[in-house]
């Protein structure tokens, strides 16, 4: 027959703490306790007054009072057409990644725009020949 014992495993010790070594032995472990705010400050303890039994009603009803809140604040919020109407999100269909772009794009026509019609402006002697400006008035001033 096989041995079933493991071996050199070694032997639980079974023999009893004393009264004083366990007492020691707990103090040691209270002292090393953490407090009550360094436990709240983990998250670990609530931070409330309420009493243990009423802490978990609180908590709902401080979650419910969230959402009811963000409800609120959602159904206050305009829509999308009347945030591009008073100018506060741009008219476009474009996908998000591509909007800076467009607005790039957009900013560069504007200013090819306007050089193109500063280059089609007529010349002062122009103005002058059609009577818009007087022999004598220097329009660049």
């Amino acid at each position: 027959m096989a041995d079933t014992t493991a071996p050199n495993l070694p032997a639980v010790d079974d023999s009893p703490i004393s009264p004083i070594e366990r007492r020691n032995s707990l103090e040691k472990h209270l002292q090393m306790r953490p407090d009550a705010k360094d436990l709240k400050d983990r998250h670990i303890l609530l931070d409330t007054n309420a009493a243990p039994a009423l802490q978990s009603a609180a908590q709902d009803l401080e979650r419910q009072r969230a959402t009811d809140n963000l409800r609120k604040g959602l159904e206050k919020r305009p829509e999308k057409e009347e945030l591009v109407e008073r100018n506060i999100l741009p008219v476009s269909n474009a996908a998000p990644a591509l909007q800076s772009q467009q607005r790039e794009l957009e900013k560069h026509m504007r200013a090819d725009s306007l050089e193109q019609k500063l280059q089609q402006r007529p010349k002062p002697e122009e103005l002058v020949k059609e009577g818009i400006l007087e022999e004598g008035e220097d329009p660049t001033k």
